[in-house]
């Protein structure tokens, strides 16, 4: 398949990102996700002068669904989701199923399920060329698994290192939030996959989530120049992944 074209539109204060993909100028296209100013997508779908019939949802959080209604109106899209994610999303208008392929053109595009951040968390694959990830995997980063609809920690790991991990490493990742990044790369150096890979050891150090006590086996970068932080509960062994301002560390870091 020829290289896909990519256009994304970032909204500022949640830093999420929406798609457009598309085969060719004149072609055929989709969008993905829904959170981030519309104006630019549709300003692009006119002057590729691209038929796009397709708004494919990752999961169903406000900051990836908050603009369904102007593609709707504008476009007259088919807006589609997982069947768990459609269930909390009122305006989608069929479900997907994991694996279901979508010919679009010459795109070919199959959802792979990534649950851990939600349920029904879907990651777009587009061919062997790009994959959009939702809130799963960032560049240098992963989602938590403690947002509204989210699974298990078991579930993200699993997700990332038994789904995504599997790719190319030349496989584009589009994520749901900031920059885009490879398999490849991630595979290398994103902090989560290392510790994962066993290429770097686990931390053991005491710390509190809210009046939870915790050790912190991992603090690492997030995609918004926080810190994102693997933690087990000392009360049951297991593990979460929570954002890095809910620590509280006792050495003061």
């Amino acid at each position: 398949m020829r290289p896909v074209i990519v256009e994304r539109s970032m909204q500022a204060d949640w830093l999420s990102n929406s798609y457009l993909v598309a085969d060719e100028p004149g072609g055929h296209g989709v969008l993905i996700d829904a959170g981030a100013p519309p104006d630019d997508l549709i300003v692009a779908v006119e002057r590729q002068e691209l038929t796009v019939r397709h708004l494919l949802l990752t999961h169903h959080h406000a900051d990836h669904i908050a603009e369904i209604g102007v593609y709707r109106d504008r476009l007259g899209v088919e807006v589609l989701a997982h069947p768990v994610e459609a269930e909390r999303i009122p305006d989608v208008d069929r479900a997907i199923e994991p694996g279901e392929l979508l010919e679009v053109g010459a795109l070919r595009i199959d959802g792979l399920h990534t649950p851990g951040h939600t349920a029904g968390m879907l990651a777009f694959r587009v061919g062997d060329e790009a994959v959009f990830t939702g809130d799963t995997l960032f560049k240098g980063s992963v989602g938590g698994v403690r947002a509204p609809g989210s699974t298990t920690f078991e579930d993200i790991r699993a997700s990332i290192m038994d789904v995504l991990m599997k790719l190319p490493p030349e496989t584009r990742v589009h994520p749901g939030h900031t920059d885009p990044t490879t398999i490849g790369d991630e595979w290398e150096h994103n902090a989560f996959v290392r510790v994962w890979r066993g290429l770097d050891p686990e931390g053991d150090e005491p710390c509190t989530v809210g009046t939870e006590r915790a050790r912190l086996v991992l603090f690492a970068p997030d995609y918004d120049g926080g810190h994102k932080a693997w933690v087990r509960w000392e009360d049951s062994g297991r593990d979460d992944i929570v954002p890095g301002s809910m620590i509280e560390r006792e050495s003061g870091g």
